[in-house]
């Protein structure tokens, strides 16, 4: 048994009692680390030794009785997309192979404050442009529950690390599924807070809109611990929002009694596997046994979701991504003799096929004689999206659906075709366009492979969302099954 199969709130007791030390949790982590991330290919980049540093600083406070704090001397990964000070960032992505940032995001600042320890930095989908790890410039992550499977994108790395036991829980980042849609795939809880919930300030952004820094853990009450701490307004954010965080832990009541669900008709129809509908039909009815009640509803423009997400994020990522142009930081051409071939070289040589793919999708939706057609039409179409959740929660606590329409699919089944890796991420995507909170938790297995189950909440009520979720956890057991390396 792993020290990392106790929850956080466990952890602290047993530093409390000084039966563990902080060292004994950093050592736990690398030495998992080492056995096997040779397999899972999580990392990206270790900070062994600052890492040992603070352990050795935070033991001294256990001694005196100083520490504080449930999340105290908690060993953490980031997506490799967060900046952290003079720990290499990469976005896994040539173009930034060397970059080594000056400030902390504010989400690592807030973790500091909370005396967490960074093991280090996890693999992604390059720019978090990605649904399945394969678009990263360095590695390929891989599933812990069968290495030959994808552990979904483009927090791959966060979501794999946590169910191989390399840390206690990590970050990520969901620009449109990113953090839900590995974590079904890894068998982990993944929650993608409403946007303005948590501060996206040095976060490397995609689309502006739509991203949003988000916990990954084994638990729901683990997340929501996770999630307490990042919280908050951040005067370096204009759209973080100045609203009350609440003590998302006092939501965990295990109890459903009296909940109005909405199942969209939309989640369960083309495309989910049958696998994948029958263990959503189970869930709803281990929450009807407590007390909540369930009906289909409709969200009659979610069909258009998908498109309108590519247009949108890749406009947004074509105005984002033109600052890396070998200027000033990151890669820069050596084969140049004009700026004109300073840019053009750089970024050929520096950016991955995705990348460019959506660059270029962007750059035209944008162009002049396109924008009307494409760009505004699907801003309006994300207003329609938006109502349409809106409509349904005024008569409903939350939205539940499949996270996924399939369990993880095998490396390489679908980098050739952009399209139908798209689709991976019609059931997540919506949430994005809305910006309200969604979780996935595990609810099932398919061929030995994770399902998750999306639990959509209204703005701002990831309290909700935490009590429905931790009610399915508790009266299951899919999330005390780990994989086997």
């Amino acid at each position: 048994m792993s020290i990392f199969d106790n929850k956080v709130a466990e952890l602290h007791q047993f530093l409390h009692k000084k039966e563990l030390t902080v060292t004994d949790l950093v050592d736990e982590s690398y030495k998992r680390i080492r056995e096997v991330d040779d397999q899972v290919q999580a990392f990206l980049t270790l900070d062994e030794e600052r890492a040992r540093a603070a352990a050795n600083r935070f033991d001294q406070k256990l001694v005196t009785d100083e520490h504080k704090g449930l999340l105290f001397g908690m060993p953490i990964g980031l997506k490799d997309n967060i900046v952290t000070k003079d720990l290499r960032t990469t976005c896994a992505s040539k173009i930034l192979e060397n970059f080594q940032p000056i400030y902390d995001a504010t989400v690592v600042q807030k973790l500091q404050s909370a005396e967490t320890i960074t093991i280090g930095k996890l693999n992604m989908d390059e720019f978090a442009m990605g649904s399945s790890n394969e678009n990263s410039a360095y590695k390929k992550t891989r599933n812990p529950w069968n290495l030959e499977t994808v552990p979904g994108g483009s927090s791959g790395g966060s979501a794999a690390s946590v169910a191989a036991g390399e840390v206690l829980f990590s970050l990520g980042s969901d620009t449109g599924g990113s953090i839900r849609q590995p974590a079904a795939f890894c068998g982990v809880v993944g929650l993608k807070p409403t946007y303005g919930r948590v501060s996206r300030f040095g976060l490397v952004a995609f689309a502006s809109s739509l991203d949003q820094i988000g916990p990954i853990t084994r638990t729901v009450e683990d997340n929501a611990y996770l999630l307490q701490a990042i919280s908050g307004v951040d005067p370096m954010d204009s759209t973080s929002a100045n609203v009350e965080v609440p003590n998302f832990v006092e939501s965990l009541t295990g109890n459903c009694k009296g909940l109005k669900i909405a199942v969209p008709k939309e989640y369960l129809g083309e495309g989910v596997t049958d696998a994948v509908r029958q263990s959503v039909l189970a869930a709803l009815r281990v929450l009807e046994k407590q007390g909540a009640v369930w009906e289909e509803v409709s969200l009659p423009h979610s069909k258009y979701a998908l498109a309108t997400y590519y247009l949108l994020s890749s406009s947004e990522a074509s105005a984002n991504l033109s600052r890396f142009d070998g200027v000033r930081y990151g890669y820069r051409t050596p084969n140049a003799e004009t700026l004109i071939d300073l840019y053009k070289n750089t970024r050929a040589e520096g950016l991955g096929d995705e990348v460019k793919r959506r660059i270029m999708l962007g750059t035209f939706a944008l162009s002049s004689g396109y924008y009307d057609a494409y760009y505004k039409k699907a801003q309006k179409v994300r207003t329609l999206i938006k109502q349409d959740f809106e409509t349904v929660f005024e008569n409903y606590d939350v939205i539940i659906g499949p996270t996924t329409p399939t369990p993880a699919f095998k490396i390489g089944e679908k980098i050739a075709d952009p399209l139908t890796m798209y689709a991976n991420d019609i059931l997540t995507i919506p949430v994005n366009l809305a910006g309200v909170p969604a979780i996935s938790v595990p609810c099932g297995f398919d061929g030995g492979l994770p399902l998750g189950l999306q639990i959509i909440g209204k703005h701002f009520d990831e309290a909700t969302v935490y009590r429905v979720a931790h009610a399915f956890e508790q009266a299951t057991d899919y999330y005390k099954q780990k994989p086997v390396l």
